[in-house]
This record gives C-alpha cells, structure tokens and sequence, in this order.
C-alpha cells in the first residue's frame, strides 16, 4: 500500500511538472513569437509587401495582339490594337458595402472630365494627356479595365488641356502604386491641384507647384502640402498610412470652395477647413514625381440636391452609385450616395420610386438592356438590406442604351449616359 502510495505521488509530480513545463515552454513561444512580431515590425513594412510585390511581377506583361478586352459599361468585345493582357479579377475580391458605413463622399453631379482609356489604343500614350515623362495605356493580369502607366517617375503628367475648375467638385481616380527602381526611399507617387499662368508649361514651380497648388503625396505615409506665391495659407499634414505597392485604391477629394477632404478607400484621411485659397483659380491637375497607374479619372462639378431632386422635382440622376465594367454588384464606394437616397426615403415612408438603369452605347443592345435592369435589381437589393428601406416602396427598370443624355462619342458623354434614376411614383 505503501509503496502504491509513493508510486502515486511519484506520476503525479511529474505530470504536474510536466504541465508546468508545457505552461513555461507556451510561455516561452508566446514571448518568442512576440519577439518575432516586434522585430520584423521594426525591420521591414518593405519586407512585409514582397508577397504583394511578388503577386504583381509582369503585371505590365503584353500578350498576343489580336486578344480581346471589354469596353466600358457593355458585354461587347473590341478588337486590340495593341499587345494586351488579359484582365482578371484580383484574388483578393470585392470590399463589402458594409466596410464603407463611415463613407460620406458623394460624387459631384456634373462630369467636367472623364477618361477610362477606353478608347485608346493599348501601348499608346493617351491622347487626353501630356507629359515630360513616358508612359502607356495597359491592361493588367490583375484589375480590369485599361490603366495609364506613367512609368518615368521623374516628370510631370497633366492634362494637355486646362481644366476650369469651379468652387465646388470632386476628383475621384483609381491609383496602382508601382515600385520605382530609380528610388532608394521606395516607390511614392504626387497628385497636385493647380493654379497656374503657365499651363503649356507643365514643369513650371515643379518643386513647388504652379502660382498656387495642393500636394498629395504618397509617399512611406500619407502627406499634404499647401503652396502659395501670396503666402497664406501655408499648410501641411501627415497620416501614417501607406499605400502598398501594387494594390488598387480609390482616391477621392472633395473640394468646398476653401475646405478640401481626401478619402483613401473607405477612409477620410484628411479634413482641411482653409486649405484651398479665395485668391486664385485653379485650372491644373497634375501627377508627378512617381511611377503609379492610374484609370477611371473623373472630375465633377457640384451636389446633387437629393430630398429637391427626388420630391420636389420627382426624378434624382445619380452617378455616385458605381459598378464594374459588365458587372451588377454594387461597389462599397456607393455608401456615402445610396446612405443621403435612403435618408430620404426612411425619413418620408409614403414615397415610393422606381429605379432605372441605364447604359452608354458599347455592346450589343439586348446585352445593355439586361446588363441596366440587373444593376438596378441591386440597387434596390442594397437600399433594403444595409438602409433599411421597404422594397415594397421600390419598383426597378432598366432601358439600356435607349434614353441617352448625351451623344456616345466621348469618355465623359459616356460616363453622362452610364447612370441610374430614381423616378418619384
């Protein structure tokens, strides 16, 4: 008995000093792990972008010449005239709607300018566009659509011819970061908003921009920069956030006359109340020092009055509610537009609308039709389920390319005509 005793006692303390050992040894590979953590922190953001750098080698790669890619808004397919690659959605997919709940950008209502290289040909430089640099239009293994490759980062790129630009718009653009061999800090690219007496000549107040600008830099974080020949204001700013090679981002400014707001995806990175000056007219948008791809520029001018448009004149146009080329899914940079529609319709619950798609010219017209009628099924889709709005009040209707308000023979009369409405009952 004894004995049995002892035995006892004897498997007991080595399981309990077993488990003490295991408790230490988890000790030891949480703090290891820590350690771990903390040192490749400290050593290298760099090192932590290889697997996305790696996942965009060749992303520049040409193919045969005769490949096909899609236009704009349309299931038809042109011919290339170039050497193209072949597009294909990133594995990553598509953000949610819900990921956007703080979102409150809205697109201004009249387009000034758009340019989705649509109608360019691949290997081309833009005809819209001009440069001190290089660069081409693409298509990429990774994202749809064509894309403006500037690939010198030592010049200036622009539009080659000036913009008028109102007291109130916004600047919405789709930007590529790409890795710059020529600099030692990484890859880092600038967008600037101008004001200049020079506009034929782009470089001019290159390191500090035109009479008067804002600089955007993107750079190992997130910058402003305000620059003024009067000397007021003089600003700056910074956001610890920074863009990865490689990946696609939404970048989005809104402008309100002296107030300027950037929006990086869903996020609001900057909020300046007095940044945009009452002395000078801007008439320059400016890409610079940076190799960057960049598509879906669009400029636009003023707000869409919603609650006057939609019950008072009983028909709100919209192009703040976004999808991509052939596709029905709504995009999260939707929220801030869908959130002032379904204010209004929560707020006055006896009215009911019908939605209406609708689509430039490109592509076959029964595919057009179809392709209208489905994106506004999920507009009504996304008012019900992340507004709560009754789908009883929505009716839906797609015309395709029937009812333009514009002729197709441009990037912006086609982005006028790609729109949906909502039309009081």
């Amino acid at each position: 008995m004894k004995t049995t005793q002892i035995l006892f006692l004897f498997v007991f303390c080595m399981g309990f000093s077993n488990l003490n050992a295991q408790i230490n040894l988890g000790k030891k590979v949480k703090n290891q792990t820590n350690n771990k953590a903390n040192r490749e922190v400290d050593q290298g953001i760099n090192k932590g972008l290889n697997a996305v750098e790696d996942g965009v080698k060749g992303i520049f790669k040409k193919k045969n010449p005769n490949e096909q890619v899609k236009d704009s808004a349309s299931t038809k397919q042109k011919q290339g005239t170039g050497k193209e690659a072949q597009n294909v959605k990133p594995a990553s997919g598509t953000p949610t709607l819900q990921a956007y709940s703080k979102y409150d950008f809205v697109p201004g209502e009249k387009v000034i300018f758009y340019d989705d290289f649509t109608a360019e040909n691949i290997g081309d430089f833009p005809v819209q566009w001009n440069t001190t640099s290089s660069g081409e239009v693409v298509t990429t293994n990774l994202y749809e659509g064509r894309w403006f490759n500037i690939t010198n980062g030592r010049g200036a790129t622009v539009l080659d011819a000036p913009i008028v630009l109102p007291e109130n718009y916004t600047i919405e653009f789709d930007a590529v970061k790409q890795n710059d061999p020529n600099n030692n800090n990484g890859s880092d690219f600038s967008f600037e908003i101008l004001s200049t007496s020079k506009p034929k000549d782009i470089s001019y107040g290159l390191a500090r921009p035109g009479d008067a600008a804002i600089r955007f830099a993107f750079e190992y974080t997130t910058s402003y920069s305000t620059y003024y020949r009067d000397g007021s204001p003089d600003l700056s700013g910074r956001d610890n956030i920074r863009l990865l090679d490689g990946k696609k981002y939404k970048i989005s400014i809104w402008v309100q006359k002296e107030r300027i707001k950037l929006y990086i995806d869903e996020k609001k990175v900057f909020d300046v109340p007095k940044a945009m000056s009452k002395n000078y007219k801007y008439n320059m948008i400016r890409f610079d020092r940076g190799v960057v791809m960049v598509g879906n520029i669009r400029v636009a001018s003023g707000l869409p009055d919603v609650r006057n448009k939609l019950l008072t004149e009983g028909k709100l146009v919209t192009y703040g509610i976004y999808f991509d080329v052939n596709k029905d899914e709504v995009k999260p940079e939707s929220y801030g537009t869908l959130k002032d529609i379904a204010t209004i319709l929560n707020e006055v619950p006896d009215v009911k609308v019908k939605i209406v798609g609708h689509t430039d010219s490109d592509g076959q017209d029964a595919a057009n039709l179809d392709l209208s009628k489905r994106r506004a099924a999920s507009v009504k889709a996304e008012l019900a389920k992340s507004f709560g709005v009754n789908a009883d009040r929505l009716e839906i209707d797609g015309m395709g390319e029937t009812q333009p308000v514009a002729k197709n023979d441009s990037p912006v009369n086609k982005a006028l005509n790609r729109r949906v409405e909502f039309i009081k009952l």
